[in-house]
């Protein structure tokens, strides 16, 4: 359904949905990684810090074209997200990524068909303790998200609506 749709062209077709806030757009903080540069589907949320465990677990599950949502803290001091466990949620069907702190192998990822956002790229890999929450509501980049929402996500930037688009 995205794939001939802009976020622009959502966002000029639904102006009552992003008054309502029912449509937001994130703030535009996210580099654009990993070959799929389109891709949308239900959000899973996850929050950790500084700590990848949680979202390995998630990307090792089939992805049924849902886009995971990691709220890092917004931490530019080391990577949550790297080559191996975006290689699995490519191969494990997951249709996007989007990641509120850092990535790492990002020539790796770059030649996965996924779609990646992260904030920044960084060479040091995160702390192993495995802890986090998972489907909890998640706020950075200027909104709330809660799991079992939608994302679109297009070269223009990214969009949370409460509920499927049908443009």
């Amino acid at each position: 359904m995205m794939a001939l749709v802009t976020t622009a062209e959502v966002c000029d077709a639904n102006p009552q949905l992003l008054v309502s806030g029912e449509l937001r757009a994130l703030e535009p903080v996210f580099q654009i990684y990993g070959r799929r540069q389109v891709f949308s589907g239900p959000v899973v949320t996850l929050r950790v810090f500084e700590d990848n465990v949680l979202v390995r677990e998630f990307l090792e599950e089939k992805g049924n074209g849902r886009v995971l949502v990691v709220d890092g803290g917004g931490s530019l001091r080391c990577a949550i997200l790297g080559g191996n466990p975006v290689v699995q949620a490519q191969n494990n069907g997951w249709a996007g990524i989007v990641v509120n702190g850092c990535i790492r192998d990002v020539d790796e990822i770059n030649s996965c068909d996924i779609g990646v956002r992260a904030l920044a790229s960084h060479p040091v890999k995160a702390n192993k303790k495995g802890h986090g929450e998972k489907h909890v509501p998640v706020a950075f980049a200027g909104t709330r998200i809660l799991d079992g929402e939608f994302l679109y996500a297009d070269t223009d930037g990214i969009l949370i609506s409460n509920s499927e688009l049908s443009v």
